[in-house]
């Protein structure tokens, strides 16, 4: 596949065998069983490697897929407001806050408008950008987290830094989510920094951690 051809289409249940090895593609797959090819990015140390999932390049079809599945997951929780975590957990939140109803979605931004305070937000990096930034909420949405059920938003929770962000600033505004949802969890590395929320973590797709064999690519064991 070419670059730009990843997250364009969903693959109807077995296209593509799940256990490997592959070139450079793994075969997600959602709940009904359609499977969404992600490419794989290697690891620095050459040998492992993840699944990648960028939303905002998603063809529409895709995103209204992921969107109705975590959407269906997160009702469960019966969520007031979804809260977005940018970059990439903004888009998602918003079709997903659609989904349940919502009128609107409070998305966290980095970039801090003049109107913004300090104390009103915290030091947040990520797997895929590494250099550290702030993660703020506009105080003039506090309202409508006040006293409400809240489900916090992203597109891949990975090392769980980013979540772990939002959640410190939820907590900043004296609010704990009612659940965590993404539209992939990349791997375990993220679950001893959920440990608190258990069963209150739910994505659409879940992908593991990859190894590179003299065949391709396989579930790290």
């Amino acid at each position: 596949m070419q670059p730009h051809d990843f997250w364009q289409t969903l693959h109807p249940a077995g296209t593509h065998a799940g256990a490997g090895p592959f070139a450079d593609a793994w075969p997600a797959r959602l709940a009904d069983g359609r499977q969404l090819l992600l490419p794989i990015r290697a690891l620095a140390d050459g040998r492992h490697g993840l699944a990648s999932l960028i939303v905002n390049q998603a063809s529409f079809a895709v995103l209204a897929a992921l969107a109705d599945d975590l959407a269906a997951r997160l009702a469960a929780f019966a969520p007031e407001v979804v809260v977005g975590l940018p970059t990439l957990g903004l888009t998602l939140a918003a079709a997903v806050a659609e989904r349940l109803g919502q009128s609107r979605y409070v998305p966290l931004g980095t970039s801090r408008k003049f109107w913004y305070v300090e104390e009103l937000s915290v030091p947040m990096s990520s797997v895929t950008t590494h250099h550290l930034k702030r993660l703020y909420v506009d105080p003039r949405m506090l309202p409508l987290l006040d006293g409400r059920r809240v489900a916090l938003v992203d597109d891949v929770i990975s090392s769980g830094t980013s979540i772990v962000a939002g959640l410190r600033l939820m907590a900043a505004v004296g609010v704990e989510p009612a659940a965590i949802g993404a539209a992939m969890l990349q791997t375990e590395r993220w679950r001893p920094s959920l440990a608190a929320f258990g069963g209150r973590v739910v994505g659409s797709l879940a992908t593991p951690l990859l190894e590179r064999t003299d065949n391709g690519w396989i579930a790290a064991s």
